[in-house]
């Protein structure tokens, strides 16, 4: 009897190997192009919260230095292109993004395969986790639920649309 569950491959690749810029580089696209289409909705960008779509992709299949580098890099790149996100959120993004890509990188490693559940604890952990930083940094509980309120939306789609394309699209 054949089993029809395939076995996605995780990499977790070196920082001397070429292709871990060239994953990074085209995550980063990604990162910046998303947020771009995201943007021509009113709010898109606070609902859907694309910046971090790639993100979780990158460091779930492709391991941690991707993930970091796609977490960094995209925030920096869109501000100095696009203005967005503005430059004094640029901490809390960058926070967020990292342990976005801590959290996918250790489950990835730890699970060795992309389930739905695993994924949504990710999404869950890295929100959790840095809603908390972004209370402490700013002080305001009202900005540390913004996502929780606005973006849950974008929160489904990263787990939904994560866990698609790692078991789906990326194969290899």
């Amino acid at each position: 009897m054949e089993n029809n569950t395939t076995a996605v491959r995780l990499y977790s690749l070196g920082w001397s190997e070429m292709r871990t810029y060239l994953f990074a580089l085209l995550f980063i696209v990604g990162n910046i192009v998303l947020p771009q289409l995201c943007h021509l909705i009113p709010q898109g960008g606070l609902m859907l919260l694309p910046i971090y779509f790639f993100t979780l992709i990158a460091a779930y299949k492709y391991g941690l230095r991707v993930g970091l580098m796609t977490a960094i890099l995209s925030p920096l790149i869109n501000t100095a292109l696009f203005g967005m996100p503005p430059v004094v959120a640029l901490p809390i993004i960058i926070t967020k993004g990292v342990l976005l890509a801590l959290a996918a990188a250790w489950m990835a490693n730890r699970s060795k395969g992309a389930s739905l559940l695993a994924i949504i604890g990710v999404v869950l952990a890295y929100q959790l986790v840095g809603g908390l930083i972004e209370w402490s940094i700013t002080g305001s509980l009202a900005s540390a639920l913004q996502d929780w309120k606005l973006g849950w939306p974008g929160m489904a789609l990263q787990a939904i649309g994560g866990w698609a394309v790692i078991n789906y699209l990326l194969r290899k």
